[in-house]
């Protein structure tokens, strides 16, 4: 029901993405007191202030992201690891980050509960990527923020892509930022909203 009343009416129909969306029970992957709402068409609290994005958004962040079979992808903000056991059937490897300790380790139990094994979580800053693991295919941010620091943007591999939600007062709207030379590209995709991420406002990527 996600899939045929939240996925398919955004224009998301590509049978990799439908596919790997209906193999992963969501439900799985929230907190327990959160497992009823597990479906809601809306981004569901995960606590501390981050949230696990709503079906439409990751949906259309994954379809933007153009992930192939062959590639290795940096799934920033995991939370309890949804969007990396998605990514998991979509990609060759996925290397997750989540930033509390507690949620990390629950990521990975929760991969390794239903035989995920092409994708690993690592207690760190989100802001800080995961360099010594890159440079990535395609790097994904399960969550807004309001600029990207150099260093992180240096972990993407030329011709790779990276896919987040750009905070704009009230509003936000995806962006997909294309690596050509050295040099990344951003373009709009499509309006959506999250938290802005730990360290990803203003003044901390301007520290960079």
């Amino acid at each position: 029901m996600m899939v045929d009343t939240q996925v398919r009416p955004s224009d998301v129909t590509k049978f990799p993405i439908i596919d790997a969306l209906l193999s992963v029970p969501r439900e799985d992957f929230v907190p327990d007191a959160k497992r009823e709402a597990a479906y809601i068409g809306e981004n569901i609290d995960i606590g501390e202030g981050r949230v696990l994005l709503e079906s439409r958004t990751f949906a259309k962040m994954l379809e933007a992201a153009e992930i192939e079979p062959t590639d290795v992808v940096l799934d920033l903000g995991c939370g309890l690891g949804y969007s990396t056991a998605v990514l998991a059937q979509l990609a060759d490897f996925v290397v997750a980050v989540e930033d509390e300790a507690g949620r990390a380790e629950e990521a990975q139990q929760n991969l390794s509960d239903h035989g995920i094994d092409n994708a690993a979580v690592f207690e760190g800053a989100l802001v800080e990527g995961a360099a010594k693991n890159g440079p990535f295919d395609v790097i994904l941010l399960q969550g807004a923020v309001e600029q990207v620091p150099a260093a992180l943007l240096a972990q993407v591999k030329d011709g790779g892509r990276i896919v987040a939600i750009f905070a704009e007062g009230a509003l936000g709207v995806v962006r997909v930022g294309r690596k050509i030379d050295g040099s990344v590209n951003w373009r709009m995709s499509f309006n959506a909203s999250a938290p802005v991420l730990a360290d990803f406002g203003k003044e901390a990527a301007f520290s960079f």
